[in-house]
């Protein structure tokens, strides 16, 4: 019986090496049937601003999986991302990329390592919450849940176990981010005293990446949020010889997306040149997801095949190490050729303890972490003009039931003291009592009519809490 899959051709160089990876998979019998939907540049010109039609989605939503081949996003201005919207609207959660080192038939300077990174997707600053408050001044909103936390570090814990693997190691950077990548790294200590056989370990992520980068042998499965990780996956990836080998999985509890790492590429579109061996991993990790093992076994072995006899795209093509330079086409042509072949070289695909590639998490029942939550004070921005002082506003809130204890410029107290603005906008921290007091959403609007009042300009206002006389803020 065949598994409905939903095929999309994507942007640039896209539906030709998706064309490349779908002949391979019908000469492999792969027992699948497709539904093939358009995406990307072409929808985006129409009225769908994610770059996808309705009855695009109600494809997705029937089969529950999508083979994607890359889009084109617009840098800096214009559409949403097709990817993100396509993780967030069906909750895909989790991100899988196995980076492994061909080594010795592609070229890299560490040998052998296999890494996979197992990344949150659906959170952190790729929620796209951002505005522009001032004329100078943007901002970036980052969002971390406990349950989401908890829920990818289990899902990374669960992939471990049923894949044989050793070791988890966990990338945050809560030494700056005390609340948000503290919950992640707390979510991960949590988790971890379920699993007391598996080997784990916790860096900052700007050490834990140069380690990466320098020392990938020392590291199994790493899992980290979503910024993080789309940063860390490409790293190990080019590390491993090339961005363009590597396929991902995006896996949720009802849909599962399969793509390649690497993007469209426009500008080798329609040349026949490019490598289809990103999507054709994806795909074979789609048979795995699907329980078709023995010919995602058969596809990734003859592809092994292939490149351990030297038939190499341009992307991967050294004089003295490969024998022959191919195109798009010729690959596919040359990898189905190879079906039913053994590498001698590489490695054979390991397939885990468990017959396919899903991890189904059970969502915990969260309760609330505190018993008493309570209102003392207000974070307010302003849009402001940075040769004035700071007397006016000062003097404005002197007796006033809520007292102004401090004045921010991008994160630095430059009131008290004598410190100047070094931005057009400012944040006014004002809090009852030292703290301790209880106050009002009536208070907090008061602050808000008299700052109106006076002319001053709010661009921001963020409520300040304790959770059982915890901060829930830093100062």
């Amino acid at each position: 019986m065949s598994t409905s899959v939903t095929v999309a051709y994507g942007d640039g160089i896209g539906p030709e090496i998706m064309e490349a990876v779908l002949s391979i998979l019908r000469e492999a019998e792969a027992k699948i049937s497709i539904d093939i939907i358009e995406i990307g540049e072409r929808v985006y010109s129409k009225e769908w601003s994610h770059g996808i039609s309705p009855s695009g989605w109600e494809s997705i939503e029937r089969t529950k999986i999508l083979l994607k081949s890359p889009t084109t996003t617009p840098q800096g201005k214009g559409h949403k991302s097709l990817n993100v919207a396509l993780r967030k609207s069906l909750g895909l959660y989790a991100n899988i990329r196995p980076c492994i080192s061909y080594h010795p038939v592609i070229e890299n300077k560490f040998g052998k390592f296999d890494i996979v990174v197992i990344r949150e997707n659906e959170e952190d600053v790729y929620t796209g919450i951002e505005h522009r408050l001032t004329g100078d001044s943007y901002q970036c909103t980052k969002i971390i849940t406990r349950s989401g936390s908890e829920k990818i570090c289990r899902y990374a814990f669960e992939y471990v176990k049923k894949h044989n693997r050793k070791k988890l190691t966990c990338l945050t950077k809560d030494n700056i981010m005390k609340m948000t990548d503290g919950t992640f790294h707390a979510a991960f200590d949590h988790i971890s005293k379920e699993y007391p056989d598996i080997k784990t370990e916790h860096y900052i992520v700007d050490i834990g990446m140069a380690k990466v980068a320098t020392e990938p042998e020392n590291f199994d499965v790493i899992v980290t949020e979503n910024l993080y990780g789309d940063i860390l996956s490409d790293i190990v990836a080019q590390t491993s010889g090339s961005v363009g080998l590597a396929g991902s999985s995006n896996i949720g509890n009802e849909y599962a997306m399969f793509e390649a790492v690497h993007g469209s590429a426009p500008d080798i579109a329609e040349k026949n040149i490019a490598n289809p061996s990103g999507l054709l991993n994806a795909a074979v990790h789609m048979l795995v997801y699907i329980g078709q093992v023995s010919t995602a076994k058969l596809i990734y072995d003859a592809w092994l095949k292939t490149l351990a006899n030297g038939i190499h795209t341009a992307d991967l093509y050294k004089e003295k190490k490969s024998k022959q330079k191919v195109g798009t086409k010729e690959f596919a042509e040359a990898v189905i050729d190879n079906l039913g072949k053994k590498p001698e070289t590489l490695s054979e695909l390991v397939i885990g303890n468990s017959p396919d590639n899903k991890v189904n998490i059970v969502q915990d029942n969260y309760e609330q972490d505190y018993k008493v939550k309570k209102l003392v004070g207000s974070d307010i921005a302003l849009a402001w003009n940075k040769s004035s002082n700071f007397d006016q506003i000062v003097r404005l809130f002197e007796s006033s039931n809520l007292q102004m204890i401090a004045i921010y410029s991008k994160g630095l107290a430059v009131w008290p003291g004598n410190s100047e603005s070094s931005s057009d906008q400012i944040t006014c921290r004002f809090i009852a009592n030292n703290g301790k007091q209880a106050i009002t959403n009536s208070d907090v609007n008061n602050l808000l009519i008299k700052l109106e009042e006076h002319n001053f300009d709010v661009v921001r206002m963020d409520k300040l809490y304790l959770y059982d006389e915890k901060e829930g803020f830093f100062s």
